[in-house]
Formats: C-alpha cells, sequence, structure tokens
C-alpha cells in the first residue's frame, strides 16, 4: 500500500512525547497529521507514573496512551499502526517512510518519538513488579524506595552506579550483580565504604504479592532477599535512532539523537525529535514538554511550507 498523500507531518511513536506533540498539532485545527505507532516502548511497561502533576496516586503508561490518543483523535490526528523500518527523502524533499510490509507514507515535515526501551533479562516475576514496585529511573521513582529495603539488580558498573546513587534514599540496599560483568575498582570501594553489599549471583525469581509489589528476590542457590522495592540497571539500552540516522542526523556518542535546544529539530531540516530518543533527562513530564515544543515549531515551519495557519 503506498499512501500517494503528503502528510503535513508525521509523528513516528504514539508515547507520551508523540502524543503530547499530536495533541498541539491537532490543535492549530489546519494541518493534515498522522501518528504511526507499533505499539510498544517504555511506557507500554510502566504501571504507575506518580511525579506527574495532577496524578498523585499515579497513572499507567497504557491509560496515558489511551487518554492522549482519544484526545488527539478528538482534534483531527489520524493514527496508523505500523512499524516504519525504513526513511528517506524523495526529489521533492518530502519524508518517504515505508513499513515493515511495504505501506508507505510521505511528509513535509516529520517528527520522530521512537524512544527508547531499557535492557533487561527475562526474569521469572519482573513483568509483574516492573513500574509498580520495580522501577528503572531514579529521578522518576527514586521517592519510592524511601527508607525501603531495596534491591538492585543489574551488571557490573550500570547496577554498581545505580546502588550508589539510591543509597541517598535508603540505608536498606543491595546490590545484586546477576551478570557477573565486573565493576570497577572505584565502584567496589565505593560500595563497601557505603556499606552496600554486593552479591554476584544470578537472580531466579521475583516474588511478589498480588498487588505487583515485591516481597523477594531469591537467587540461584536458593538464597532468599526480602524486598520492598527493587531497581534494575543493565546498562546497553536499545534506543531507536536507526530511521534519524537513515536522515543523516547527528547523533551522540550514545546513540541519542541531538537537537536544537529551543526548537528540538535536528540537524536534518524539517526532521524532529522529542521524548527519550533525544539527548534529556527521560523523564515522561520532559518528554511531554519536548513533544510540545517540537509540535509548536513544525507549527511555524508548516505556515511556511504550506501557507496555512490556525483556523
Amino acid at each position: 500500500m503506498i499512501d500517494t498523500k503528503v502528510k503535513d507531518c508525521i509523528i513516528i511513536g504514539g508515547g507520551i512525547a508523540g502524543l503530547q506533540a499530536a495533541i498541539q498539532l491537532g490543535r492549530y485545527s489546519a494541518y493534515d497529521v498522522l501518528v504511526i505507532d507499533r505499539g510498544t516502548g517504555r511506557s507500554t511497561i510502566c504501571k504507575s507514573y506518580r511525579n506527574i502533576l495532577g496524578w498523585p496516586d499515579g497513572v499507567s503508561g497504557e491509560e496515558l496512551r489511551q487518554r492522549g490518543r482519544k484526545q488527539a483523535e478528538a482534534v483531527g490526528v489520524a493514527f496508523a499502526a505500523d512499524d516504519i523500518r525504513k526513511a528517506e527523502r524523495d526529489e521533492a524533499r518530502h519524508f518517504v517512510l515505508t513499513g515493515k510490509d511495504g505501506a508507505q507514507y510521505r511528509a513535509r515535515t516529520l517528527l520522530l518519538a521512537t524512544g527508547l526501551m531499557d535492557r533487561f533479562p527475562e526474569l521469572p516475576g519482573l513483568m509483574s513488579t516492573l513500574g509498580s514496585s520495580v522501577f528503572v529511573c531514579p529521578d522518576c521513582d527514586g521517592y519510592e524506595i524511601q527508607n525501603r529495603k531495596t534491591v538492585v539488580m543489574g551488571s557490573g558498573d550500570p547496577g554498581a552506579s545505580m546502588a550508589l546513587l539510591l543509597s541517598e534514599r535508603t540505608r536498606d540496599i543491595i546490590y545484586v550483580n546477576h551478570e557477573g560483568k565486573p565493576a570497577s575498582s572505584e565502584h567496589m570501594r565505593q560500595l563497601a565504604e557505603l556499606g552496600i553489599p554486593y552479591v554476584e549471583k544470578k537472580v531466579a525469581e521475583i516474588r511478589s504479592e498480588e498487588s505487583g509489589i515485591i516481597s523477594a528476590v531469591v537467587l540461584e542457590d536458593g538464597s532468599l532477599l526480602p524486598a520492598e522495592r527493587g531497581f534494575i540497571s543493565f546498562g546497553g539500552n536499545s534506543i531507536y535512532s536507526e530511521l534519524a540516522e537513515q536522515l543523516g542526523a547527528e547523533l551522540e556518542h550514545n546513540r541519542h539523537v541531538i537537537t536544537d535546544p529551543r526548537s528540538k529539530m535536528t540537524s536534518v531540516e524539517w526532521l524532529w525529535a522529542a521524548g527519550d530518543l533525544g539527548v534529556h533527562s527521560e523523564l515522561t513530564t520532559v518528554a511531554m514538554g519536548e513533544g510540545a515544543t517540537a509540535a509548536i515549531w513544525i507549527n511555524k515551519t508548516l505556515k511556511q511550507l504550506t501557507g496555512k495557519s490556525a483556523i
């Protein structure tokens, strides 16, 4: 299927940044906007964001996505379920996108909000606790472990660094190096100085209550580590910047996309990036702001390209 109609803007990614941008663009009531979403991403596994204005008791990523899509559709934004595998420019300088089954889409402007995914092994019991009592982001959820018995599960230096950082929140913390990769001598020294126990054994199981609250970590030798909260930090997260790279956008050494701090435009004209894909703190609230900011500047550009203005 080839969609011959050129959209004013295509947003790739239906997570938090992409949806906020879609809502903002839709509210201009002037453009043909399409969100292409493959239905995966960090927000799909978070069961409760508790650091967002207006949601003191938390809101799940799935609920935010459902509400965001409904809000965007109400202002005329269209959605398509696809996984874009190829991005290029044609002679008219339009962006040409090809999905996993060959479907093609064209747009004058493009916003990449493809995000990232944390790397973690398949640990029995992890998915039922991830995002509710086992966390990945200390800025988002460090508050949740305050003075609670916490087990950090990770690999080498990333896990050690996380345990050290979280020791500001609780003194009852232990680091389990599940993958057994060596941590630096400096990290080991700091762990010892702070009295943080270091265990180099594989995790066999994460036990939890029915509510998804972690109760214990079971190690490969059968030993049990009681826990009230957990964190994972394995390093090597997948940054979904392949499309940006195909289009020639400048990337950081860690493969995050470099954008203009004011407009969120990449080094490629009419190509924007927002959310965890870019170089930022990876907070949901920051992703919202970046999505809205990118949309504002896309509107400015589309006014020039199409001669349209808000109705």
